[in-house]
């Protein structure tokens, strides 16, 4: 209802109450949610009835509308890959759902529980957060395109339809209503990336909804396959069955397998990160939404759900190595693709110099590092893919609205344009620096996550996956390094230019900030009070004690990097002698610290640029081995998943028939 209202709302004075008052209901739904449902459990909601019966129907219809709307689309912009895939795709599930789908009874269509609380609250949060911070921000970016049509209204719109689509996802229990939210996320994604109908707009949202549509397709089998054999369209069911079945099961096998690859698309996963990359073109309100709290989060919630029927078997069920079983596991999959993902997308941020564009591999490989831990299926490898899920959602926003402030403000996204930015807009400096640090440094909780993602790998002995984080976090440290070191640069004589900013994007940073802090120190709390009750309610057969040490060794390392930090600058007060002198610069200092006297007698700029080692990193290198190896990892996994489970059917089949 919100969304509708905003889209015929076209004045200033009246959307931004309306946007703000609907952003803080949101935040407090989500809120809600929590105090309402904390300790319970798993609670089941929207049991089968008329009113389920009645939105089943209005979901049907309304697939179909969009996907005519894509068709049409398509067919306009001559894009024939997207309308081949939505008529594939639209056909089937709409023939099951009317025909065997109708059959089956769905008990519980909604649910909550401590993973979908968490994934709610960055949401309705976080979420909420960014479209305010949109009020102020799309106002300069109207002023910046004077020459366009106001679409504003339009953008408000689908903002508020993502954030909807993205609760629906994560409360859904019933697979086809998940399914249905999952594709208006991908609409309303493809809608926002074309935003300014530019040829560069147009060519990349195409390329997003076609690579969303694949694993849309691969959503639709997976529902087809489990309804018509086992007559299941509930998550909790598929994962019961599939725990009972200990990933033995080749039905439930491949129907992992294809939720786990419309995941890996949706979270842009080599080798479909380039959707995610070409969402940059969009105004960055949508880039944060898409790469922080929505959208990507929806991949990783999926697969982080289905970790428990992941995990690799290293043994045959005779007893004997399982080389076949090991590598037709979906876990085989995920883990290396999401391993191989976090290494080389790390590595192709390093080459680059636009924030946004660092921004977005830096995103991607943060991805592929949760995507790896789920995909062990161990109680800490979920541990560790929530921590990074809920520090990196944070972060990641912060970042991005900072680099849409400094564009909209020095007219530039390249960090190499963000010299002398401490004396221009030093609010924002430190707003940004605090985020970079946040990605990397202790003691902000990307670090303590990174850490437990490492010795969940080396407690399975998953030696090349612990090589890929170890180089993937080497190199994390260099491009961000890279980025604070441009940050710290203080150039004297600057105009400050922070005053300009709207008020609605400084409240919504520092918010970010202040929540950085509290979650970073508050994290043990955190995972005592959400997270181990939620691990301890999927893995019931786990073990205790590794269940007790995921809150009890990493509180430990908390406290030890907090104090350290408390402690150096102690160490350290009052110990130096400040001295002021003019900066040497291998010339004659002309006074004004930026220009000296070179060796041909003429005044030199100074000038500070970063080493990009672009001859070593380079970013088209690293995504055509991406492509080419998680290409053939997909291949190989799927071609033996598939070749097995047609030879297990087809004994069965010919048992019963003797």
């Amino acid at each position: 209802m919100i969304a509708l209202a905003l889209l015929f709302i076209r004045s200033d004075s009246v959307r931004g109450p309306i946007v703000m008052a609907s952003s803080l209901v949101v935040a407090v739904f989500a809120v809600l949610l929590l105090v309402q449902n904390l300790n319970e459990g798993t609670v089941f909601y929207l049991k089968s009835g008329g009113e389920s019966e009645a939105a089943g129907y209005a979901m049907i219809a309304i697939e179909a509308a969009l996907g005519l709307l894509i068709f049409a689309l398509s067919i306009k912009y001559r894009k024939p890959l997207a309308a081949v895939l939505v008529i594939i795709q639209c056909p089937i599930l709409i023939w099951f759902e009317l025909t065997k789908g109708h059959q089956i009874e769905v008990e519980n269509n909604l649910y909550v529980d401590n993973f979908s609380i968490i994934m709610a609250l960055i949401i309705g949060v976080i979420g909420t957060l960014i479209i305010v911070y949109a009020l102020g921000y799309m106002k300069d970016f109207r002023s910046h395109h004077a020459d366009q049509k106001d679409r504003r209204p339009y953008f408000f719109f689908l903002m508020f339809l993502f954030i909807s689509a993205m609760f629906g996802i994560v409360l859904s229990n019933n697979l086809i209503w998940m399914y249905f939210f999952w594709e208006v996320t991908t609409l309303c994604s493809f809608l926002l990336i074309g935003y300014t109908k530019t040829e560069e707009a147009i060519r990349n949202s195409f390329r997003a909804v076609i690579m969303n549509l694949l694993g849309g397709l691969a959503f639709v089998l997976a529902i087809v396959l489990i309804g018509n054999t086992y007559g299941i369209l509930e998550l909790d069911q598929l994962i019961e069955k599939g725990a009972e079945a200990a990933r033995q099961d080749p039905v439930i096998n491949v129907t992992v397998l294809l939720l786990a690859f419309a995941g890996i698309t949706k979270a842009a996963q080599m080798p479909f990160n380039s959707w995610l990359l070409g969402a940059m073109v969009a105004p960055t309100p949508t880039s944060a939404l898409l790469h922080s709290s929505t959208m990507v989060k929806a991949g990783v919630f999926i697969i982080v759900k289905l970790s428990p029927l992941l995990g690799v078997d290293s043994m045959a069920q005779d007893g004997s190595p399982g080389f076949i079983a090991s590598i037709t596991s979906p876990g085989f999959m995920v883990i290396m693709v999401g391993g191989l993902t976090f290494l080389l997308a790390s590595a192709a941020a390093v080459s680059q110099s636009n924030a946004k564009r660092v921004l977005a591999y830096s995103t991607v490989a943060n991805l592929g590092l949760i995507v790896a831990c789920a995909g062990l299926g161990t109680e800490a490898g979920v541990w560790a893919a929530i921590m990074l899920i809920i520090f990196h959602a944070v972060t990641k926003s912060l970042l991005f609205l900072c680099v849409g402030t400094a564009e909209h403000n020095i007219g530039s996204r390249d960090i190499e344009d963000m010299d002398g930015l401490f004396g221009k807009m030093p609010r924002l400096a430190v707003f940004m620096m605090i985020g970079i640090a946040a990605m990397f440094l202790a003691p902000f909780g990307m670090l303590v996550s990174k850490w437990a993602a490492l010795q969940s790998f080396i407690n399975e002995g998953n030696v090349w996956v612990v090589l890929f984080i170890a180089f993937g976090s080497a190199v994390t440290l260099f491009y961000w390094t890279k980025w604070v070191g441009k940050l710290s640069v203080i150039i004297a004589n600057r105009e400050n230019i922070q005053d300009k900013v709207h008020v609605e994007e400084w409240g919504v940073l520092g918010s970010h900030v202040v929540m950085i802090v509290l979650i970073s120190l508050g994290f043990p709390l955190l995972s005592k009070i959400l997270i181990v009750p939620f691990i301890e309610s999927v893995y019931v057969g786990g073990s205790p004690q590794a269940i007790a040490a995921l809150s009890g060794d990493n509180m430990i390392i908390m406290v030890i990097l907090v104090a350290v930090i408390l402690i150096l600058p102690l160490l350290f007060y009052g110990r130096t002698r400040k001295r002021i002198v003019p900066l040497y610069m291998a010339g004659l200092n002309e006074g004004d610290n930026l220009t000296f006297l070179g060796s041909m007698e003429k005044d030199v700029q100074i000038q500070l640029r970063n080493w990009y080692m672009a001859g070593v990193f380079k970013e088209k290198l690293m995504n055509r081995i991406g492509i080419i190896v998680t290409s053939t990892i997909f291949a190989i996994v799927f071609s033996f998943a598939f070749t097995i489970g047609f030879l297990v059917l087809k004994q069965i089949m010919g048992g019963g028939a003797e």
